[in-house]
């Protein structure tokens, strides 16, 4: 084991994948000469040169559109978006484009190619780049969808959405760039589809995504002392889905709880929920529940961004209450 912060394991994947296929490579804005917006790419430009690490024109439709045509062409490309907000800068090319070709072309072609982007608040970016999109882009189908969390996650996750024949996007946290984290000294690849029980428990389940799992993790740990038992699922890939993980603890705890960061409304909370109420219906013992980020746009100033958005007290509160009958 060796601790390594998250945007250095996102680095070492794209590393380690470029030399393995000289088909991949990575573009986006300011990826090359400045090693990423995050500084997700430092040092990849100066070991695989311009043609394999391409800085782009400020045009997400136009080098979107550019890594589709790539990955047609028989390239694997990764496409940085510096903030998730700006898939909607290049929706045609994602949701028309991307996701549906090897659907209209009856799997004759195929768009091997990974867009990697931030999601969250946190660090006072106002509302057009603190946004959580993934429950717009899981919407339209021809798309996986992945959410790691730690370091080990976006590592192994990051290698298999490489290696995959179909689009993903993978969307990383920002507040966890600088996060340090243990991950093992070779990190395999992890299955896209397949969430991971990072915590076993026996009182409530909390499926949670990105950030928002570690944020349960603690909340769990403080619970314990109060003879609250929690497993907590790091959901790792909205799309697919790993129903079987969720059910199986769902039916020993009775109750479950998703946390997410993104909105509310039409969040993949919702979603979660009734996709696997028919096979938990019976065990449960108390309404399914989630916490989520209010119906507003995210504001500027810290006094008001973080009240809104999950939280561990938020998550520790919500346990109780549900766990009590309240």
């Amino acid at each position: 084991m060796r601790e390594i912060m998250y945007r250095d394991a996102i680095c070492e994947a794209l590393d380690e994948e470029m030399e393995r296929d000289d088909s991949v490579l990575l573009l986006g804005e300011d990826v090359a000469f400045i090693g990423g917006n995050f500084k997700t790419s430092v040092g990849l430009y100066d070991k695989y040169g311009d043609l394999r690490v391409k800085d782009t024109p400020i045009s997400e439709a136009g080098f979107v559109g550019m890594g589709i045509g790539m990955a047609l062409t028989g390239l694997r490309p990764v496409v940085e978006l510096m903030f998730s907000d700006f898939l909607l800068v290049a929706a045609d090319q994602v949701v028309n484009q991307m996701a549906k070709i090897r659907y209209m072309s009856g799997g004759q072609a195929t768009v091997p190619m990974v867009i990697r982007t931030p999601i969250g608040a946190g660090r006072s970016s106002a509302a057009q780049h603190s946004q959580s999109m993934q429950a717009m882009v899981s919407h339209f189908p021809g798309l996986k969808v992945l959410v790691p969390s730690t370091a080990q996650e976006v590592k192994g996750l990051l290698k298999s959405a490489i290696r995959d024949d179909n689009p993903v996007i993978l969307f990383e946290h920002k507040m966890e760039y600088t996060n340090k984290f243990e991950i093992d000294d070779d990190v395999e690849l992890i299955p896209i589809g397949k969430a991971d029980v990072k915590r076993q428990g026996a009182d409530i389940t909390i499926v949670a995504t990105s950030s928002q799992v570690m944020k349960s993790l603690k909340a769990a740990e403080e619970l314990e002392s109060e003879g609250i038992s929690c497993e907590v699922i790091d959901l790792r890939s909205i799309i697919p889905l790993d129903r079987e993980t969720i059910i199986r603890s769902v039916e020993k705890t009775g109750k479950l709880l998703i946390v997410d960061e993104a909105h509310e409304f039409c969040g993949i909370g919702a979603e979660i929920g009734l996709n696997v109420m028919d096979d938990v219906f019976y065990y449960l013992d108390a309404p399914i529940a989630r916490i989520a980020t209010p119906n507003v746009p995210l504001p500027f100033s810290p006094a008001l961004e973080f009240p809104i958005i999950p939280s561990t007290d938020k998550i520790r509160d919500k346990v109780k209450a549900i766990v009590s009958g309240k």
